[in-house]
């Protein structure tokens, strides 16, 4: 019970963008929220990740969060949902590869070709990076709500708090840089 109300006090100082009681929820449930989520995933890896995400989230929206009672319950439920997302989107990624490699092309290049093939992908990653730096931290957030995660428009507003035309703008302008930079 003492718990739960220091966690209700600190998300009420957290809502108001208290730092430091960002950081102390943060300590009091980070490994605890992590090991939730290795019961759900099975993987620590992708338990922590989410885990991270959950908290990045949280200190974005702190001016929007709303007044929880079980600050626990509401973070395992919010990290439930992150790690379904990912869950999602590698089954999704697993499928194109596995689609991918039926085609058997890969199989049957020459060694020199696979070389070639691997340096042309080390070179695209590298120009992505660099283009994707270019990017404001919010045009990297929405680019990667609406290609990753898959999300609508609408929920892509209805989570960042703005309109639905400043969320297509956001992406729009987002993608014109890209296209620029990969040009180059």
């Amino acid at each position: 019970m003492e718990n739960k109300l220091m966690h209700h006090l600190l998300w009420e100082r957290l809502r108001s963008g208290d730092k430091d009681a960002f950081f102390d929820l943060y300590a009091a449930l980070y490994y605890p929220l992590v090991n939730f989520g290795i019961r759900v995933c099975a993987d620590a890896d992708i338990s922590g990740e989410a885990t991270d995400l959950v908290f990045t989230t949280i200190w974005e929206k702190h001016s929007t969060l709303t007044r929880v009672d079980n600050v626990e319950a509401y973070l395992r439920t919010f990290l439930k949902r992150k790690l379904l997302r990912i869950l999602e989107r590698r089954k999704k990624l697993n499928v194109a590869l596995s689609n991918a490699g039926a085609d058997g092309d890969w199989m049957e290049m020459s060694y020199e070709e696979f070389i070639v093939k691997v340096q042309s992908d080390e070179l695209v990653r590298y120009q992505l990076k660099n283009a994707l730096d270019k990017l404001t931290f919010r045009q990297k957030q929405l680019i990667h709500l609406k290609f990753f995660d898959g999300l609508s428009y609408e929920q892509i507003a209805e989570q960042t708090n703005q309109t639905i035309k400043t969320a297509y703008n956001t992406v729009y302008d987002a993608l014109k840089v890209l296209r620029k930079e990969l040009k180059a």
